[in-house]
């Protein structure tokens, strides 16, 4: 198997890493010179590629991995697919869910694999999160929480919304199953006008189930923290921790005489495999272009972070006024 990486940036160096350490890299693409040069430096034996188009249609190659810049993800995901390549997309997948739910259509009709860089579907942590929430071990889900925060990596083309909350957004859709059916955000922009570098995201699910996700690059320290609370117990899953990432707490609070009675208990640690999720992620893209079957990160979870992201920013464009999300894709998608 041949994998092609696309784009050789901060993030792109991380795929290049591992798909080498996999023994399946066979070139690289970037559009700068000098740090194809780097990259050969320090991961020797792949090919430096000057020309994308060369990459997009050389026959050897398998698999096609995207770290662009986000706005340029689906023209070479769109191309990559009709040349008949299997595709890993990193998030978000396209700006549009209309350009996600093309890439869908191509990938149905070429019968090719589309995948999207989701990489805490791929955290032990939140794997085990999923399977306790789904054995019941919760409750039913009230609400969730989520706090990623940092200072920095400021960015121009993008807002810290749609840079940072599409991990957070998948795994909320993830645990509770659903889409959201209102959601409202409000930001600040303090370091270039009009690219959000705080926001604070809302979403109202059935049932009153509730989430919000908080996202900054102008905080003084590193958080990556999501807490998810039941009926019956809590779960806090902390990123930023070398151990003890998954935890779980009991839930007693009786209403005794008129008056509440918190019951405070010590967290119980969830063992977890010490597995790094981005080689759990590049290897299950492998595993989907052998065995043909449908990634755990597809191109319906793609459309639906979108789905997500775009009502966030609408209603971040309107200083917090509530929007309603239509669940439903385009009938030609659908129907395909």
């Amino acid at each position: 198997m041949k994998i092609a990486v696309v784009g050789a940036g901060y993030w792109g160096e991380n795929l290049v890493r591992v798909f080498r350490q996999l023994g399946v890299l066979y070139t690289v693409f970037d559009a700068q010179p000098a740090r194809l040069r780097q990259l050969s430096e320090k991961y020797p034996g792949f090919r430096a590629e000057a020309s994308l188009d060369a990459v997009i249609q050389n026959p050897t190659i398998d698999g096609l991995v995207v770290a662009t810049p986000a706005e340029t993800h689906y023209s070479i995901a769109q191309a990559a697919l009709r040349a008949g390549k299997d595709v890993f997309v990193e998030k978000p997948i396209a700006l549009r869910c209309e350009d996600a739910e093309s890439l869908m259509t191509t990938a149905d009709h070429m019968g090719k694999v589309l995948m999207v860089g989701h990489l805490l579907k791929f955290h032990p942590a939140v794997v085990r999160l999923q399977e306790l929430i789904e054995q019941g071990e919760l409750g039913r889900i009230e609400y969730i929480y989520s706090n990623r925060l940092n200072l920095g990596k400021v960015r121009r083309e993008e807002n810290a919304l749609w840079s940072f909350a599409p991990h957070d957004i998948s795994i909320i859709l993830l645990f509770l199953n659903a889409l959201p059916i209102q959601v409202t955000a409000t930001g600040g922009a303090y370091l270039q006008p009009n690219v959000a570098d705080v926001t604070v995201s809302t979403m109202l699910f059935e049932r009153g189930v509730r989430a919000h996700i908080f996202v900054s690059w102008l905080h003084p320290y590193k958080e990556q923290r999501m807490v998810v609370v039941g009926e019956r117990r809590m779960a806090v899953f902390d990123d930023v921790k070398r151990t003890d990432k998954l935890q779980l707490f009991d839930k007693k609070i009786e209403l005794v005489n008129g008056q509440f009675i918190v019951e405070k208990h010590p967290g119980e640690t969830v063992p977890i495999p010490s597995a790094e999720p981005l080689t759990e992620e590049c290897q299950h893209f492998l595993d989907c272009i052998a065995t043909r079957r449908t990634p755990r990160a597809d191109g319906e979870d793609a459309w639906r972070v979108l789905k997500v992201l775009e009502a966030s920013q609408r209603s971040l464009a309107m200083n917090g006024e509530p929007v309603h999300l239509e669940h439903r894709r385009s009938l030609a998608v659908m129907h395909v």
